[in-house]
């Protein structure tokens, strides 16, 4: 039987060791993938940064596509689906990483102001993988939430959810978490635009952590408000200049970058791939993950909030990524924006660590609540 070709993006951890048994592996950077170099391939196992598409795959003998990250606005799934390529995306597979992410800066930032979370009004747009998880973290610190989700509002009833417009008027915090589409009854492009920020508080935090484009960037960068954190921009790495110096914290879309999220949208795509093919999946290749994190220090403060903070700082420090690409010239932030995405430093997610008891007992229901090991002693 000749030997299958599979082309998989270098930036998806332990591909070689994973799929290596399935055929002939060649690792290529998503941005250099192209019709030449899919040609003669039977898979194509991109992440984010590979438009799939006609241009891409029309005189190709690819028949199966695997997404290892959740956004689908590079993939053109309607010609897959009339080519009879079969798809797959690891959808919900760095949910919780992005989550944590979105937590770990509020508390940076609610340090830095000296905010109460708990005393705060948080508003989730979307809440489908990552807008859940998080009304779970926000929940644990004692935040009001408040949500909105159309889809999800049409399909279940209006019990649970709030109209975009209250929303905005009355959220501390505002967090969006929807796909980014551009048609439909629910196209998200410019959701957030200079009709309805009008109605964001002075005072209110802004997040983008799901898309550039679904927060109309031209409208954020005329916004008045206390602080913002940005992952996520239109036109990556060539990212607008006047918003990123607008961001208290800017990192380089990377807030789904957890070790345990890219695991598992690669194993996902392998799963599924590997029952296109009738084949068995194998573990060999889980022997090369790292062992846990050493355990955490405990926090020095008796403030649970600022307890949790120097907790969260050690598990994930929010800061570096933001350094890492924090520059006045924003040419040499486009520049190392995709080096960092490419070489992310290994981070792992709150349930990888442990950490003693801290005997403050709302703390430790946080903690737990977020995950943490934690330990008698």
């Amino acid at each position: 039987m000749t030997q299958k070709t599979l082309i998989i993006d270098d930036a998806i951890p332990y591909a070689q060791a994973m799929f290596a048994h399935l055929g002939d592996v060649k690792l290529v950077a998503g941005r250099d993938i192209n019709a030449d170099l899919v040609k003669h391939a039977d898979a194509l196992i991109v992440r984010s940064r590979t438009q799939v598409n006609a241009n891409l795959l029309e005189n190709s003998s690819v028949k199966f596509v695997g997404s290892t990250v959740v956004g689908l606005d590079h993939i053109d799934q309607a010609w897959l689906s009339q080519n009879n390529i079969r798809f797959y995306s690891a959808q919900g597979c760095n949910a919780n990483s992005v989550a944590e992410y979105v937590i770990s800066g509020l508390l940076v930032l609610a340090e830095q102001h000296q905010i109460d979370l708990s005393q705060q009004t948080l508003g989730i747009i979307g809440v489908g993988h990552v807008g859940k998880l998080l009304l779970q973290k926000a929940r644990a610190l004692g935040m009001r939430c408040l949500l909105n989700d159309p889809p999800r509002q049409q399909a279940e009833g209006d019990k649970e959810f709030t109209e975009l417009t209250e929303l905005l008027q009355q959220a501390d915090i505002i967090s969006v978490h929807t796909p980014l589409t551009k048609s439909g009854e629910f196209a998200s492009l410019d959701l957030l635009n200079a009709q309805n920020m009008a109605l964001i508080k002075p005072s209110a935090i802004l997040i983008n952590a799901a898309r550039g484009g679904i927060i109309n960037e031209q409208a954020w960068c005329q916004l008045n408000n206390r602080a913002n954190i940005i992952d996520c921009w239109q036109n990556e790495p060539n990212i607008d200049a006047n918003l990123y110096a607008k961001a208290d914290i800017a990192t380089a879309h990377i807030a789904g970058h957890s070790l345990e999220a890219k695991v598992a949208g690669s194993s996902m795509v392998y799963q599924q791939l590997c029952d296109f093919w009738q084949i068995t999946p194998q573990t060999e290749w889980q022997t090369q993950l790292p062992n846990p994190p050493a355990a955490l220090n405990p926090p020095n403060s008796q403030n649970p909030q600022t307890a949790l903070a120097q907790i969260l700082k050690q598990a994930y420090d929010i800061l570096a990524d933001d350094l890492a690409i924090r520059d006045k010239s924003v040419k040499n932030v486009q520049a190392q924006f995709e080096l960092y995405r490419r070489q992310y430093p290994i981070r792992r997610e709150w349930s990888q660590h442990k950490l003693v008891h801290s005997q403050q007992a709302k703390l430790d229901n946080i903690l737990k609540a977020f995950g943490f090991q934690l330990d008698s002693h």
